[in-house]
């Protein structure tokens, strides 16, 4: 198919407009995105995905520094004899390392008739910059999550979560800091009758308390800025028990509901997040930095492959702050049903 002369003439415009925004002449070349243009950019895909306004996304100098502290999670309050009391605000992080990052937003031709047949200029321009900025801040926490590795060329198809973009926070704390991953088998059972077996669990409340018990820090576990994050197939499956149960009105609110609050702490379940992964931590914990100047955008019209390409370059990386206020249970070891029957002794 063909580009229509409507969907030129709105994609002509379009450039246009972005050209005017970002201070430049022709964006289908690629241009440096100035400083003020960069507070914008990040703002606007802190806004397209609400969970990224949550975590911590900083402008960091340099490429490999130590992790930008955002607060100290100790007691800040005492006295000192003959003197001003004061605590260590822990200066020294963990490390970080950014690398070579760059996205691309398609539409083909064949989608931007339909855009430009389907209503004005104004809300072409607005399906244009939406694709674009969402698909970028979405795979900003695709990779968070599920990062693994760092490829020299990675491969969507083999990894459509983005395994081999980035190392993401999971990732990070399995090789930094593997005692706080849980890598013993777990068994989510809401059937489970009697006495539990190893391993076994009846609750995710229970889950979640016994992880946050067990491998947070102390000085954290009764901070209020804790969240679990829990996977959808773990939800769903807890949901689907509750409503089975349920035989009056207020039991089903209750039942849908259930994943607002797990163990005592507010639950989310992040867009990507694994289905079966549970990681108790503090959103603040979570952190993405983007090297300052090294922004750099292009979007045009590539006729060879019959599609307009919005493209985003920059170095970019993930951190955790405090490893001890980040415990999880690997969705690899963990299991919906029944524990096996237990070997006789």
């Amino acid at each position: 198919m063909n580009l229509t002369p409507l969907a030129k003439t709105q994609l002509i415009a379009y450039c246009a407009n972005m050209a005017k925004s970002y201070g430049v002449d022709d964006v289908s070349q690629q241009f440096s995105v100035t400083e003020p243009m960069e507070r914008q950019l990040k703002a606007a895909l802190l806004e397209s995905v609400r969970f990224l306004a949550l975590i911590t996304t900083m402008d960091v100098d340099q490429i490999k520094g130590e992790v930008v502290k955002v607060g100290n999670y100790g007691i800040a309050t005492g006295r000192k004899k003959n003197g001003r009391f004061f605590s260590d605000q822990g200066v020294d992080g963990h490390s970080y390392e950014l690398v070579e990052t760059d996205s691309c937003a398609v539409v083909t031709w064949a989608t931007l008739a339909v855009w430009a047949n389907s209503g004005t200029a104004n809300q072409f321009m607005q399906l244009m910059s939406n694709n674009a900025t969402v698909r970028f801040a979405l795979d900003l926490l695709r990779i968070g999550f599920n990062g693994t590795s760092i490829a020299i060329d990675s491969d969507p198809v083999a990894n459509p979560m983005g395994e081999d973009v980035n190392k993401g926070w999971h990732q990070i704390v399995k090789e930094k800091a593997p005692d706080q991953i849980v890598t013993d088998e777990i068994y989510f059972n809401p059937d489970a009758e009697g006495v539990l077996k190893e391993g076994e669990y009846k609750t995710l409340d229970a889950i979640v308390t016994e992880l946050k018990n067990s491998l947070i820090h102390t000085s954290l576990r009764n901070d209020p800025r804790l969240v679990v994050l829990v996977g959808s197939d773990l939800t769903a499956t807890a949901q689907t028990k509750m409503m089975n149960l349920a035989d009056k009105p207020t039991e089903r609110v209750a039942a849908q509901k259930m994943d607002q609050n797990i163990g005592g702490l507010p639950a989310y379940t992040p867009p990507f997040f694994p289905g079966k992964r549970i990681t108790v931590t503090l959103l603040s914990n979570l952190h993405i930095y983007t090297q300052r100047g090294t922004r750099h955008r292009k979007s045009e019209n590539v006729e060879d492959r019959k599609q307009h390409e919005d493209k985003y370059w920059r170095q970019e990386g993930y951190a955790i702050e405090e490893f001890e206020g980040y415990a999880s249970i690997d969705e690899a070891n963990m299991n919906i049903g029944a524990a096996p029957a237990m070997e006789p002794s």
